[in-house]
């Protein structure tokens, strides 16, 4: 089976296109005589006067669809109706004669022109199949006579899923009859696809024919569900006209691999808005993976009862992955999505979710901590050593982010590497010398990188920030469902903390002079925020272990909401609810073992009371000092919300209306209304914490409130 792949493996993504237009493409000439023919019977069938109840035949299967390959194909012709609303016999009996007709009119057809290919046609008890074939390509059409649900309307209403349920558990309902009636939505659904997504639908229907010669026939797929799953995988990977087709192969087998989870759907012609349609999607999306639903109608699950052929072309996709394996054991890049959603997963199964999809693996964490210690130490020793700052010596390498906290997700993560060069004495030093620091350190990353042998894929960024530099390190195990990659920012900083001992406070002095720099200079909010990264990384990751897993969780959510609402406005920092999870449990559990569904409900009901949050720790400053209590005041009293950086006073993440939490609320309600996070394994809504929106001041207790009376009365 890899033979044909393996001959265009020399460059994947050039030659695949090479022979999909070579091989699977329809010869033009054939393409064009058939065309010609289905144009040619359609016309004869719209004709008012000889089919006066015919107001539109909607052209489906592959060749409505546009994914045609060449040999041999399917489509089928659907004859649209006026008043085809008739139950039962009389149903059965209208359509038989409607089907007689349209066959004797073909045979009619048929006799009377020189045609330049072949029409065939089989007419049996309750079906009429037209065959039509050139030299190279023959199609197999259905026709179906259907009652025009759409009627003229381009978007179905819910009206039309609320029939649609009610008719479909009328036994008189012909079977399939209610699928075709929205075999036009179907062809607009795909009409939106760019040609070379339809091209990789081709490779992957390809691939599967292969297969199929070597499976077991009894229970075979509907080839329509693997080209929505290639629809998906294109949508939430890449939604590019122009990709890499090895790359999309390369997932779409990938996705097969993980049968058992795949949980796919659309919202374009329906979603969870009407409370009818909401019932039909839960009851689908309950039910036993692999779910793939038709984007057009939402009681057809395409994948249903097919287990046993998806377990057959797991096999096949494992066996074909692993042939294409390159010198680094990994069978090429391929893009990073789930095979199911996180909207669709039921509050009993959110743990699961977070440690199959989510965490990096143990394996990929431990590689990586030892290419960052190989670094560091590279850094420590080499560093300005082949420059003219030999001076320079580095005090310390401190490691934050995501990855240092312990909060990182598989699919991408952020880590910081904060470089404190013993030179710099001050914050406007750091400022100041910024670039030569940040060009050296990036020259010996590189010289890293050639000298130094890595378990993981070691690549600089070429994007040049100012005063940041980047790069990544990537897993290279071939068995990795998702390629997991954490990307490094290379920062340096004044080390404002000295030999700090982390187990308490950091002097008072060191917010005073940072809060009188702020005050009184062109000081970006945030700017020196590298130099309490070590505060930052301390303070989520003292936390238990499900506390760091429901973090990780709020964040998937919110990179899908960054994903659905680009270029609508810009939305809070992703820090800001990582504070925000954690004030969630210490006001709202506290326990080291909690229900993750009633934690993230709880973190989602105050992104929707985000005008209310007012959100603060004095953990690492307090209202002690003067200055620093004064300015903490103020900053409490801004607009909500107020969301303080426990390691860093100036940091307000929650920024008032800097940003547009509006649209991060919008999502959060929604969510809250219809996704399956929210239900128990019983399906009843879960509990939530009862969480304060605002932290108060009487919280810290009597005496820290008598101090700041006395302290605004004194004019101090």
């Amino acid at each position: 089976m890899g033979s044909w792949w393996s001959k265009e493996n020399s460059s994947p993504g050039k030659d695949l296109r090479v022979f999909i237009q070579n091989s699977l493409w329809p010869f033009e000439d054939c393409w064009i005589q058939i065309e010609h023919a289905v144009n040619t019977i359609c016309d004869v069938l719209q004709n008012p006067q000889e089919f006066p109840l015919v107001q539109e035949v909607a052209k489906g299967g592959s060749y409505g669809r546009g994914t045609v390959l060449r040999g041999k194909s399917d489509g089928t012709l659907v004859v649209l109706l006026s008043g085809f609303k008739q139950s039962g016999d009389e149903k059965i009996s209208q359509r038989e004669i409607i089907l007689d007709k349209i066959w004797k009119r073909v045979e009619d057809l048929k006799h009377s022109m020189a045609l330049e290919y072949n029409l065939q046609t089989q007419r049996s008890q309750g079906r009429l199949i037209l065959q039509l074939s050139t030299k190279w390509q023959s199609i197999i059409f259905e026709v179906l006579p259907a009652f025009n649900t759409l009627g003229f309307s381009t978007k179905p209403s819910p009206q039309i899923y609320r029939e649609l349920k009610k008719f479909s558990h009328s036994t008189a309902a012909y079977p399939g009859e209610f699928l075709v009636c929205f075999t036009k939505l179907q062809q607009k659904f795909f009409n939106n696809c760019p040609r070379n997504l339809k091209d990789l639908i081709l490779l992957v229907k390809y691939w599967y024919q292969k297969c199929v010669k070597e499976m077991d026939k009894s229970s075979q797929l509907p080839q329509y569900a693997l080209e929505l799953l290639t629809v998906y995988a294109w949508e939430q990977g890449c939604g590019q006209d122009q990709f890499d087709i090895a790359e999309g192969i390369r997932t779409v087998l990938g996705l097969i691999k993980q049968y058992e989870h795949l949980c796919v759907y659309w919202t374009v012609y329906y979603n969870f808005e009407d409370v009818t349609v909401r019932k039909i999607l839960h009851s689908q999306l309950w039910a036993q993976r692999p779910v793939i639903l038709d984007p057009t109608n939402p009681k057809n699950n395409v994948s249903q009862d097919k287990n046993e052929c998806w377990a057959q072309l797991n096999l096949k996709a494992h066996e074909w992955l692993s042939s294409l394996c390159l010198d680094d054991k990994s069978p090429g890049p391929s893009w990073n999505i789930l095979p199911t959603t996180l909207y669709a997963t039921p509050g009993h199964r959110l743990d699961k979710f977070i440690h199959k999809f989510l965490q990096p693996s143990q394996n990929f964490l431990d590689q990586t901590s030892k290419a960052i210690d190989i670094i560091c130490k590279f850094l420590r020793e080499k560093c300005f050593q082949r420059s003219e700052d030999q001076k320079i010596k580095i005090q310390d390498i401190i490691r934050g982010g995501s990855t240092a906290k312990g909060t990182a997700l598989k699919s991408g993560s952020d880590a910081d590497l904060i470089v404190l060069p013993e030179s710099l004495k001050s914050f406007p030093s750091q400022k100041h010398n910024r670039f030569r620091i940040i060009k050296e350190i990036h020259k010996e990353l590189e010289a890293c990188q050639q000298e130094k042998k890595f378990k993981v894929k070691f690549e600089i960024s070429k994007q040049k920030a100012p005063g940041v530099l980047s790069f990544s390190l990537k897993s290279i195990e071939f068995d990795a469902e998702l390629e997991e990659r954490v990307k490094f920012d290379v920062l340096f900083a004044f080390n404002v903390l000295g030999q700090w001992d982390s187990v308490s406070p950091p002097s008072p002095s060191v917010y005073a002079e940072l809060i009188q720099l702020y005050e009184s200079s062109d000081y970006v909010e945030g700017e020196f925020s590298s130099c309490f990264t070590g505060l930052q990384r301390d303070f989520i990751i003292s936390r238990p272990t499900k506390l760091k897993s429901l973090i990780c969780l709020v964040k998937h959510w919110y990179k899908q909401c960054e994903r659905k609402l680009k270029g609508k406005g810009s939305l809070p920092p992703k820090y800001a609810l990582e504070l925000l999870t954690v004030y969630a449990w210490e006001k709202g559990s506290e326990a080291p073992d909690f229900h993750t569904a009633e934690g993230f409900q709880a973190v989602l009901e105050l992104v929707t009371k985000y005008r209310q949050l007012c959100v603060f720790w004095l953990v690492n400053y307090n209202f002690e000092d003067v200055t620093v209590g004064k300015f903490l005041l103020a900053q409490i009293q801004k607009t909500r919300p107020v969301i303080l950086d426990p390691a860093e006073p100036t940091g307000d993440v929650g920024g008032g209306d800097r940003w547009c939490w509006h649209l991060l609320a919008q999502e959060a309600k929604a969510w809250l209304l219809s996704s399956l996070c929210f239900k128990d394994g019983r399906r009843c809504p879960v509990n939530s914490w009862d969480v304060p929106t605002s932290q108060t001041l009487e919280s810290y207790g009597a005496k820290l409130h008598h101090d700041l009376a006395e302290m605004l009365s004194s004019g101090s």
